[in-house]
């Protein structure tokens, strides 16, 4: 399991599941009725996680004055993961920083916090506009 998943677990979001087809049911011979057609299953919508008020609650309770915001390495401690340089740079591997971004750990803190968050909302966490932008 990758760093992400682990925040994605740690906030409570699921991956979305994949919409299961059910199989067509096949044609009856003519002389019994024909039952209708299943249809596929309906896919799974994303479940909204109240990602902020988490965040929010779990800064509240901690000791360290932590702005999750801002600094991906608050975000990390909050959640109560590894938050050393080595696993930021793990996991900005796993998501895919450019290079150019990786050689400097300013440029890559900033580019995987912005990444982390917008990856937040895409499954399924309410990240809010001015945090994304």
């Amino acid at each position: 399991m990758g760093l992400f998943s682990k925040i994605l677990e740690k906030l409570g979001i699921n991956k979305p599941a994949k919409a299961e087809t059910v199989p067509q049911a096949s044609p009856a011979p003519q002389a019994a009725p024909s039952a209708p057609p299943v249809a596929p299953a309906a896919p799974v919508a994303i479940a909204v996680v109240d990602v902020v008020a988490q965040l929010e609650k779990l800064a509240a309770a901690n000791p360290e004055k932590l702005n999750w915001k801002v600094s991906i390495v608050d975000l990390l401690k909050l959640l109560g993961l590894e938050s050393s340089f080595a696993a930021r740079k793990e996991l900005a591997a796993e998501l895919g920083c450019p290079s150019e971004k990786m050689g400097d750990s300013a440029q890559m803190n900033m580019w995987l916090h912005k990444t982390v968050l917008q990856k937040i909302a895409d499954n399924g966490g309410n990240i809010p506009k001015e945090l994304l932008d």
